[in-house]
């Protein structure tokens, strides 16, 4: 019971954790931009025009971001540097597509935009390509 209340931790239980928020966060994210990716076609009509780069080119970010960022924070390669464009990705889903709505329709995209942060923060951790070549 001691070490459920307690604040102490090891280094291996951080490197434990990193690996599983890494995990979590980029497969459900790449399920998204996979998506995004088959549905390609579909979605660039309606898609949101962000800075006035045009439907096409966004959704071209939006799936390079959640797709290929997401697999590069799963494999944890060059993991803070793939976060930043999920950040934007997630901080435009929030913002500007849901209306600030951190507890409705935006609730997911709040949740990610949170992990995000945290793995810019704190890095990907020993249990990754970033964390075995000393990066």
């Amino acid at each position: 019971m001691k070490k459920l209340l307690s604040t102490n931790y090891t280094s291996g239980m951080f490197n434990t954790a990193m690996f599983l928020l890494r995990l979590v966060f980029g497969i459900l994210m790449m399920k998204h931009g996979y998506e995004k990716l088959v549905r390609f076609a579909d979605i660039k009509a309606t898609f949101i025009n962000f800075l006035g780069l045009g439907g096409t080119i966004s959704l071209l970010l939006v799936v390079f971001a959640e797709f290929f960022c997401g697999l590069f924070i799963v494999i944890g390669l060059f993991t803070r540097l793939a976060s930043v464009p999920l950040i934007i990705c997630m901080s435009v889903a929030l913002f500007k597509v849901h209306n600030s709505d951190f507890f409705g329709k935006g609730e997911i995209a709040a949740l990610y935009l949170g992990a995000f942060l945290a793995l810019l923060l704190l890095g990907p951790g020993k249990a990754s390509v970033d964390g075995i070549s000393g990066r």
